[in-house]
């Protein structure tokens, strides 16, 4: 053995041993035996060319040399523990949930039931109006507007979705706001519309804004638009846009401990609307 043989475990060894002044302590507070430990100093001494330790029946004395190599490898741990230490947050386990931009939008108003308090979780939440891919775990919730169809998946109806036009109260007779995306709300108001727009934009948030400054009306799911302060519907609810709501995972995910708790306060909180 020679210097660059020298490895993190074998100085990690020879802190045990400086810290509990002997072997058979040392031996308990890493699993080695004692036999092993001798030779591991010993091995370690004759690479680095140095005398540690001060060797008695009373156990294992640090020599001058000894102390100052305790206090040099006793900051580098402190370094190494700082970086390879994991923020506390990062503990806990991550569960990732995609959903429409209007259904994420009313998930973010429910944060506290859904993560427990304090948070035992943490939430991923991934806005998009295509179905991402859970069995393949691209996430591992998705709120859908069909029943799944896929063997490997399950999943629970939660309620029913409905659109209806709002606008802010006093600005009803503002024009169209369209949101230029593939959904059947997009498609339904774009058959309608069409150029009469003045408004278009591409994340269906947007049209919310619009519509809050008094700008605009827009086609929203009632439970955006009867929960927001000011807006009024300045039409009836559109029967072909009503839809189920449901919670899918895969039959795998979930048992899932964490999984299993999203799921109870998901079904919780969105029947609670």
């Amino acid at each position: 053995m020679n210097e660059k043989d020298v490895s993190w475990d074998d100085l990690n060894l020879f802190l045990a041993v400086a810290r509990d002044g002997g072997l058979s302590p040392a031996a308990r507070a890493t699993g080695r035996s004692p036999a092993t430990l001798g030779r591991r100093m010993l091995a370690l001494e004759r690479a680095l060319g140095r005398e540690l330790f001060a060797r008695h029946d009373r156990g294992y004395a640090l020599t001058d040399e000894g102390r100052a190599m305790r206090d040099e490898l006793a900051e580098v741990e402190t370094r190494i523990t700082q970086i390879t230490a994991r923020p506390a947050a990062e503990t806990l386990p991550l569960v990732k949930i995609s959903a429409g931009s209007w259904t994420v939008l009313h998930l973010l108003d429910l944060l506290d039931a859904l993560t427990g308090t304090p948070p035992d979780l943490r939430l991923r939440f991934a806005a998009a109006e295509a179905a991402l891919d859970i069995a393949h775990r691209e996430v591992v919730i998705g709120i859908r507007n069909q029943r799944p169809r896929e063997a490997s998946l399950a999943g629970r109806k939660t309620a029913r979705n409905e659109f209806a036009p709002y606008a802010l109260k006093g600005a009803e007779d503002r024009p169209w706001v369209k949101v230029l995306a593939d959904t059947p709300s997009a498609r339904w108001l774009d058959a309608r519309v069409g150029r009469d727009a003045i408004f278009e934009v591409t994340a269906p948030r947007n049209s919310l804004d619009i519509v809050r400054a008094g700008r605009g009306k827009a086609l929203l799911p009632t439970f955006i638009g009867d929960r927001e302060p000011g807006l009024v519907r300045v039409g009836d609810t559109v029967p072909e846009l009503a839809h189920d709501q449901w919670v899918v995972t895969h039959h795998d995910d979930r048992h899932l401990p964490e999984v299993r708790r999203v799921l109870t306060r998901l079904y919780a909180a969105l029947a609670r609307g």
